[in-house]
């Protein structure tokens, strides 16, 4: 269903909502107030929805077409009504039910629904009970009869289900960003214990037991993790209002007055952030609590933990060599489903052995950075690498935060790249047509006869998806088997590779054709005879003239038989509407069968006429659309590791205040200061994206291998995209380190050397 206005622009939502067509009664009442003019009266009045109507500027007396599977109808706008509960999105039109019914569905007398409504002192139960008595006793007992709340729970459930997902995929994001959060505050608290190992000291000498520090450094973990999850849990909800009124703007129309807010979203959120907190502050104030009282005699500095144990580099060196074994046995699996959870748990493992075997790793990495970044910058390039190693542990774990999401921006960009090239190279080897022409909905008899008139076209092979119950001779009934039907040059037009028989001799009188792995779970054969009972239709027996490759990712382990075929089953109007046609140019008019094609369908906006090149471009689209969703969830946890690098220079110039001070009173300049810590943060930064883009590929290629069992063969890594994060991971670091750099150039000199 297409509505398009007097320019021929089409009314309906670009967000994938859909455009709604029917008859208006007193039901519609419940959920539209009629703001301006009157309800549909005649055939030549039709009323619109007032969030479409705006969107598009549309007033009274404006003329619509209509574009529906009967026909096209043009009528002028009487009313316009607007919804007293959340618009989903959707542009609707009312028409009267006479003209609703034979415009739309083709005949009068015609429902595709009935509502109705108990009189007083009846149940819906009782009602329900005694429509469907009155259905049975008609001899139409294949009716879904349903109470309101029996409709209410089922639309429910279905937009639940699509809920779940996002609710699911939205929870992923979080933990990532709660993974990433944790090495920020493991970082801040090792930093204060370090900061304070003087006072903890005395606090020591002056009779405090280990449990107390312990204690105290767990209390202020605790009241930190309380404000900032309040902080967290208010922003969330602002977030969300935000989020709405953005969706409001694209089109579907979510209130905030219908904004609910569960106890157990903040009770949860709260709850999860004290946690997460606590937890990370825990091994530093064991660490606090190890500090003797003989640590007050000494200057506040680093604990000696700056090397790395041998027992954390054993555990990770295990942990990212099963994780890597892991993902050479999934890249190696025979079937997805097994190779998927063999994927899964080297994701894991190497993601957990990488992030506890960085500060072994930071030695090695940032030496090797240095050697080629740092060393044109002289004496303050060589600070800046002393710095950076100074502590591996704390360079190991700000890197793993930034680590995290680079690493998954990395494996996503290589999946998504490789399905591109896949499908495009399986385009070039397997469509032979010159142009494909689709569009939402299928096409209607207008458009069709539209097509075929237009020159500079050789052939055209329609395409319509044939529901149907399939029975094999080993007695198994598939059920809703999507049959496709198609004409004879399709096969032409789509190049099908037959493991056995002939896939043309499939559209011979009552012939059809199966993929390879159908045919082999059911052991067809061909000349074998399948029963098909055709939805809408009859049932006929149809026999197997080919078995049809599954080599590929494209219409992978379809079954074809010709239209005429389906025609001869199924009543013209219960036949479906075509959904794709390909066309092939006539020899040497490409370009002008392109625009005549174009023309043809010039009237019908909803219909998209493609090359190969477009079609390609649509596919590349489709896939980046959905990165950049993932992208831009992705960004909320590399801005939480940004946020952790800030924090770990700020820290870090703060201990360093002396040290600062003396390198300023031989001489070093505030601009060399401020350089020297702008290149730590750039080094820290840019050792974080090796390793995340390192590992992000590895699990990338090995998606890849199991997205090849599917067909999807070709391995493509976007190097440009990878270079591109690498280089913009040091402007990073240089971002994070405005702040500490400033701070640090403006110490007092004095001050500074007096500092203990």
């Amino acid at each position: 269903m297409t509505v398009v206005d007097s320019d021929n622009k089409n009314l309906g939502p670009t967000n994938g909502g859909p455009t709604i067509a029917g008859n208006w009664t007193r039901n519609d009442l419940r959920s539209m107030d009629i703001t301006a003019g009157h309800s549909p009266r005649g055939p030549t009045e039709v009323m619109i929805d007032a969030d479409t109507a705006d969107k598009h500027d549309l007033k009274i007396g404006d003329e619509l077409r209509t574009i529906a599977a009967t026909g096209d109808h043009t009528a002028k706008i009487s009313g316009i009504a607007a919804f007293k509960v959340t618009n989903p999105g959707a542009a609707i039109v009312y028409f009267d039910t006479a003209t609703a019914q034979r415009e739309l569905l083709g005949a009068t007398g015609r429902f595709t629904h009935v509502n109705v409504t108990a009189d007083a002192g009846v149940s819906d139960t009782r009602l329900k009970a005694n429509v469907a008595a009155a259905v049975d006793k008609a001899g139409a007992s294949a009716y879904d009869i349903r109470t309101q709340k029996e409709s209410a729970d089922e639309n429910r459930k279905a937009v639940g289900s699509f809920m779940d997902v996002m609710k699911y995929a939205m929870l992923g994001f979080a933990g990532i960003a709660f993974l990433v959060g944790i090495f920020l505050i493991i970082n801040t608290f090792s930093m204060l214990v370090a900061q304070r190992t003087r006072e903890i000291g005395l606090m020591r000498a002056i009779g405090s037991s280990r449990k107390q520090v312990n204690r105290s450094v767990l209390v202020e973990a605790l009241l930190l993790g309380v404000f900032g999850s309040v902080l967290g849990v208010g922003a969330g909800i602002g977030l969300a209002v935000g989020l709405m009124k953005l969706m409001s703007g694209m089109g579907m129309e979510l209130s905030t007055g219908d904004l609910t807010v569960a106890w157990t979203t903040p009770v949860v959120g709260m709850a999860l952030g004290i946690l997460v907190t606590v937890f990370a502050a825990y091994l530093p104030a064991r660490r606090a609590g190890k500090v003797s009282p003989m640590a007050a005699l000494r200057d506040a500095g680093t604990p000696a933990d700056g090397r790395a144990s041998v027992l954390r580099a054993v555990i990770g060196l295990v942990l990212t060599g099963v994780g890597g074994l892991g993902l050479y046995a999934a890249g190696q699996a025979d079937q997805a489903k097994d190779g998927s959870l063999l994927l899964g748990g080297g994701i894991v493992l190497t993601l957990v052995g990488f992030v506890v075997i960085g500060p072994v790793l930071a030695s090695g990495v940032v030496r090797v950075i240095s050697a080629v970044l740092l060393r044109a910058f002289g004496p303050v390039g060589r600070m800046a690498e002393r710095n950076a190693l100074r502590n591996p542990r704390r360079t190991g774990a700000t890197g793993a935060a930034l680590m995290i999401g680079l690493a998954l921006v990395a494996c996503l960009s290589v999946v998504g790249s490789s399905m591109v090239a896949s499908a495009t190279d399986e385009l070039d080897k397997s469509v032979g047509a010159d142009f494909i022409v689709q569009g939402k909905g299928g096409l209607t008899a207008e458009a069709e006869r539209a097509l075929t008139k237009t020159p500079g076209v050789d052939h055209f092979s329609r395409y319509k998806d044939v529901g149907a119950d399939i029975t094999t001779p080993d007695g198994k009934v598939t059920k809703g088997a999507g049959l496709s039907a198609t004409d004879p040059t399709y096969v032409k037009d789509l190049r099908r590779e037959a493991v056995s028989g002939d896939v043309s001799a499939a559209y011979g009188k009552d012939a059809m054709s199966v993929g390879e792995e159908f045919a082999d779970k059911h052991r067809l054969k061909v000349g074998d005879t399948l029963k098909v009972a055709f939805d809408d239709g009859r049932t006929g027996e149809l026999k197997l003239a080919a078995i049809t490759s599954d080599d590929g990712s494209l219409e992978k382990g379809a079954m074809y038989t010709a239209i005429a075929t389906a025609q001869r089953y199924v009543p013209a109007d219960r036949m479906p509407l075509t959904e794709m046609v390909l066309a092939e140019a006539a020899a040497g008019q490409q370009d002008k069968a392109y625009a005549a094609l174009k023309k043809s369908l010039a009237t019908y906006p909803q219909y998209e006429v493609m090359d190969q090149t477009d079609f390609k471009q649509t596919l590349k689209d489709q896939v980046g659309q959905m990165l950049n969703m993932v992208y831009g969830l992705l960004g909320l946890a590399i801005i939480v590791a940004i946020l952790g690098v800030v924090n770990t220079l700020a820290l870090s110039v703060v201990e360093r205040t002396r040290e600062i001070g003396l390198m300023r009173a031989i001489g070093l300049s505030r601009r060399q200061l401020r350089r020297m810590i702008r290149l730590e943060s750039v080094v820290i930064a840019l050792f974080g994206a090796l390793l995340g883009l390192g590992l992000g590929m590895g699990w990338g290629a090995t998606a890849q291998k199991l997205l090849a069992l599917e067909g999807l063969k070709v391995l493509e890594i976007p190097w440009s995209t990878i270079i591109g994060v690498f280089v913009g991971s040091a402007f990073v670091g240089l971002f994070a380190a405005l702040v500490p750099a400033f701070r640090a150039g403006r110490m007092n000199v004095l001050n500074a050397i007096a500092t203990e």
